[in-house]
């Protein structure tokens, strides 16, 4: 299933650009939203687990990321991917100029996807969406249009 997008004009941020100048850039357009139940449920209907069985891992999971992550330790969750730490500071000339209460950053982590989900972004086709007040002629702009 193609990923929908539409086309929305924003400021132009290129180098050399004109202070007014905008351009089109592609924004997603949302196929909606699935609950935690939702997803409890369907991957209850997948498994032996109960619905409840299944959120009250979802409901465990952040608090163990949170102690794992914490110790600065990667994990690894198969074949839905991988969640790291990052740290990151700013500068300075000499060790002993290093002031860790002033120059680092917040920490971030990075989640990247398993196999599965990789191949799903990189088969990943795009669906434009017109806007309905654009102009529809049968002579269409791209076949990637709806």
């Amino acid at each position: 299933m193609p990923i929908r997008y539409k086309l929305v004009q924003r400021k132009d941020f290129t180098k050399g650009a004109p202070a007014d100048g905008k351009r089109f850039y592609a924004q997603l357009v949302s196929n909606g939203t699935v609950s935690l139940d939702e997803l409890c449920e369907s991957i209850a209907e997948e498994t032996a687990q109960t619905s409840a069985d299944v959120k009250s891992i979802f409901d465990r999971l952040p608090r163990v990321l949170r102690r794992h992550l914490g110790e600065g330790r990667n994990v690894q969750m198969g074949e839905f991917g991988s969640i790291r730490p990052t740290l990151g500071s700013q500068g300075s000339l000499t060790k002993k100029d290093f002031n860790a209460a002033t120059m680092m950053k917040k920490p971030g982590m990075v989640f990247t996807p398993g196999k599965l989900l990789q191949k799903m972004r990189d088969d990943a086709t795009f669906l434009r969406v017109k806007d309905p007040d654009e102009e529809t002629t049968g002579d269409s702009e791209s076949p990637d249009e709806i």
